[in-house]
């Protein structure tokens, strides 16, 4: 770890230690008293989740939704993982990433998009603290001081419209209060992986209440550059962020105040040239997850804020509520795309067959996001309940596009900008009807418009085109909505059918370095039908829940990415069909063993005879039909990044010692089955299935607000290629190594 580093983890850390017995003497002046002997919990608690913008018992809620707690999301993230920790954490749920810890991309039931521009939209929208992250380098704000993560699955055309006709994953922080809380955690592992995170809350006034909560991650490089002679060059990171909040509630008004911020530096995505076998999914004979060797350079930085304004006005019948955001980032990242070293002027090129050199950046220079939400919604009947409400959102980003000549000194050879300034607008309303004592009917609807004006200039082009100007301005309006009938056939079975639309607004996609056109797809819509059940038993300690599901969706907007022309461009496919079966489980087997467990099972199809996309550029066995212009037919092929089969589980068994103490074990597993990475199926371009699992060993003391524990992430070190590049070589992206560290953590 560098020197500077450490101290700033150590002042930290002190800050931590000092914050503690401060927030402790706060506790005692200005809340009351914790209890010395607190009840252990025996039995599952009542989950709310305001996956309906309201808060209601996620057993009430007629809709497959998963809710992730702190104590799993802390097991998780425990080696420093980003966002990405989610993947396969919920059924249905699968996330990748070309781009490092910035850009991640998410798919649920099948549903997501590979596109790795920066204007890219996706049908999973990601929702932090009611402010909708539209893009990609805003959904990567990291997990920390978070009240619980409710992942919603299927359209949620109503209430969140645009973008999210495969899900939405909504992030809740905690919020102040006037009880003074607060909590610490550091901890220290493998490969100079160290966590610092710390919060601290309560009471500023009988009418204020604050909360600051702060998370800093370093991981030390740990990957040899053999081309340059370089050690430990390549994988660290420096990645912190803060959140600051304010609230404010009296005589039925309430205003939350919202500040947040991230820094990232480190290593852009590591690109390993020629790392797959051909013929297989499998690494080359030799393959060191801990070596490359490159001639290009790789760096990655990220600077995002933001702040948003919850109001709220209890008008006795009806609540009105106001919501304003703004979201801000920029970022630059550079790598090695080709992965390895030579060809042109370099002589001998390798590891293997790299046709010529491509060192590339991207860069978003500008990216404004405005949104304003307003609902009026009625507060308690007893029969009926309903909201209705109006929303806009104006984003405005400029997106650089760079490629760099390697053999040349890394001169610049390609230049290209992007503007893209995009407006939508809704009306909205949703009520629930209580027809009957054992019957509930919902029903919503929402009309959207969206326009966007897009413009590309290209300055130069490493493959000699000369200047260019493009521009487009798509445009859609349309009807979304949902209803949904629930029988309740006991105070501990739901039964729900759901029948939900939703869309994804047109896209453009402009990368013309390679290319003298830009991309534009049409709008996509999706009708997914689902049967559910929700349950609880053996008096609250098992809930069980469960659905099926079927969708077709329309006009699928897809990635064709890459290939031996090495373009990427955006296509629609004409029908796609989707099916499968979930599962959530939760269960106090014994007063100290806790199991939770969760599974899915995932069907894709695409049903376009004549879609065509092209293929490898270097060294791949194709195994779909191809036309005439030598380009692969996809149809009947699983969607990318698609899944099968997807499960996790995790269990914890707790030995009580002492008057406040306990000896704990708690390990998670998480499994997912074979992965296509992109449209075309090849023998090459495949993940395998993949089973990855942590653990945890610790003691906890004053009634569990003191711990300490060992951990261990992927602790069988499993190697799994998890992405790929396909237009210059068999180049491939790998998972982590096995991370083993320390950890502790103090409550207040």
């Amino acid at each position: 770890m560098h020197v500077a580093t450490s101290l700033r983890l150590a002042v930290l850390a002190a800050s931590i230690a000092a914050a503690l017995p401060l927030g402790a003497a706060l506790a005692q002046e200005a809340a009351p008293a914790k209890p010395q002997q607190p009840a252990k919990t025996t039995e599952l608690q009542t989950v709310n989740v305001t996956a309906s913008k309201r808060v209601e018992n996620m057993q009430k809620v007629p809709m497959a939704l998963t809710v992730l707690t702190p104590d799993k999301l802390e097991a998780f993230g425990q080696s420093g993982d980003t966002v990405l920790q989610l993947a396969s954490r919920a059924p249905s749920v699968y996330a990748e990433t070309s781009y490092g810890r910035e850009f991640p991309r998410f798919y649920i039931r099948g549903l997501g998009n590979s596109d790795f521009d920066l204007n890219a939209s996706q049908p999973v929208s990601m929702v932090y603290d009611d402010i909708v992250q539209e893009n990609p380098i805003l959904k990567g704000f990291p997990l920390f001081d978070l009240a619980q993560v409710e992942v919603l699955r299927g359209p949620q055309g109503t209430l969140f419209g645009r973008n999210s006709p495969a899900g939405v994953i909504k992030f809740e922080s905690v919020r102040p209060s006037q009880e003074t809380s607060g909590y610490a955690r550091v901890s220290y592992g493998s490969l100079g992986t160290a966590n610092a995170e710390a919060a601290l809350g309560g009471a500023l006034s009988p009418h204020w209440s604050g909360r600051v909560s702060a998370l800093a991650q370093h991981r030390d490089g740990w990957i040899d550059n053999t081309f340059t002679g370089q050690k430990d060059v390549l994988g660290g990171y420096n990645d912190r962020a803060v959140r600051l909040q304010a609230l404010y509630e009296n005589d039925g008004f309430s205003a939350l105040i919202n500040g947040h911020a991230r820094w990232l530096d480190g290593s852009a995505m590591v690109n390993r040239a020629n790392a797959i076998e051909l013929g297989g999914p499998s690494f080359v004979p030799g393959f060191d997850r801990y070596k490359v060797a490159q001639d290009g350079r790789n760096k990655q930085h990220l600077f995002s804020w933001g702040s948003n304004l919850h109001l709220a006005w209890n008008l006795g019948d009806l609540t009105f509520t106001s919501i304003t955001g703004l979201e801000r980032a920029t970022t630059y990242s550079l790598g090695d795309v080709d992965g390895g070293y030579g060809a042109v002027f370099h002589q001998p090129m390798g590891p293997g067959f790299i046709p010529f050199p491509v060192e590339t950046a991207d860069a978003l220079p500008h990216d404004r996001q405005i949104t304003q939400e307003f609902r009026l919604a009625s507060n308690g009947q007893d029969k009926l309940n309903w909201q209705v409400g109006a929303y806009y959102f104006d984003e405005d980003i400029a997106i650089s596009n760079f490629d760099y000549a390697t053999f040349n000194n890394h001169a610049l050879d390609g230049y290209a900008m992007q503007t893209q300034r995009t407006k939508a607008w809704a009306l909205f309303g949703s009520a629930n009807y209580q027809l009957a004592d054992d019957f509930e009917l919902r029903a919503g609807a929402r009309w959207s418009h969206d326009s966007r004006d897009f413009k590309v200039d290209r300055v130069l082009s490493p493959i000699g085109g000369g200047p260019l100007l493009l521009t487009a301005q798509p445009h859609d309006s349309r009807w979304s909505g949902d209803l949904t009938g629930t029988w309740t056939l006991n105070p501990n079975v739901n039964v729900y059918a759901r029948v939900a639309n939703g869309f994804r607004a047109p896209s453009v996609q402009g990368r013309v370095l390679f290319a003298d056109f830009i991309s534009q797809a049409k709008p996509e819509t999706i009708t997914s039908y689902e049967l559910g059940v929700k349950t609880t038993g053996m008096d609250n300690h098992v809930r069980f829940n469960a659905d099926v599901y079927g969708y077709n969706m329309h006009n699928q907007q897809l990635t064709a990415v890459g290939g031996d022309i090495n373009v990427t461009r955006l296509i629609n496919a004409k029908k796609t069909e989707g099916y499968g079966a979930e599962f959530d489980l939760e269960a106090y087997l014994t007063p100290n063993f806790v199991l939770t467990a969760g599974g899915s099972y995932n069907f894709t199809q695409l049903k376009d005879p004549g879609l065509a996309v092209a293929v490898c550029g270097s060294g791949c066995t194709v195994l779909d039909p191809l036309n005439g212009a030598g380009n692969a037919l996809v149809d009947g092929n699983t969607l990318p990044n698609a899944p099968k089969w997807i499960g996790t589980l995790t269990a914890r068994y707790g030995i009580p010692y002492g008057e406040s103490g306990e000896f704990f074990v708690y390990t998670d597993w998480n499994y997912r089955s074979e992965v296509n990475f992109f449209l075309y199926d090849s023998a090459e371009f495949k993940g395998k299935p993949l089973l990855e699992g942590g653990v945890r060993l610790g003691y906890n003391w004053d009634y569990g607000r003191r711990e300490v524990a060992l951990y261990g992430r992927n602790i069988t070190d499993k190697r799994a290629i998890t992405g790929a590049i396909d237009f210059n070589n068999r180049t491939a992206f790998v998972n982590d190594p096995r991370i083993i560290g320390v950890e502790f953590r103090a409550e207040l």
